[in-house]
Order: structure tokens, then sequence, then C-alpha cells
């Protein structure tokens, strides 16, 4: 089980975040751990589109998909 540091986290989301308690008690770890900074996703790059764009081809080019 990850041990947290809970004084420093409801600082930083109470008085940081400007968040309520009952706003902070409903966040998961990682919700808040995004809001923090920590652990979001690095930008896309063109390399990274270009990686998904070979491993998720478009098919039924010409057909309406919305």
């Amino acid at each position: 089980m990850a041990s947290f540091d809970w004084p420093a986290l409801m600082r930083a989301g109470l008085t940081g975040l400007g968040l309520s308690p009952d706003e902070f008690w409903r966040l998961t770890p990682v919700e808040l751990r995004i809001m923090l900074g920590d652990g979001a996703a690095p930008p896309l790059t063109r390399a990274r589109l270009d990686e998904l764009v070979r491993a998720y081809p478009d098919h039924g080019k010409g057909q309406d998909h919305g």
C-alpha cells in the first residue's frame, strides 16, 4: 500500500488548489497528482502522433463516421 504525506497533500489541495474538504476527499490520488501538475501525460509530439496513426489506422475512409 502506498504511503502518502496527507498533511502536505491536504495543504496543497485545500490551500494551493482552493478545494473544499468535500472536493478534496472525493478525488482519487491520481486526480490529485494531475491537478498538482505531477503525473500528467507528456505533450503529443509529431513522432508520437505518427506512431499512433500507424498503430490505429483509419478504416473506411470516405465514410461518414460522425
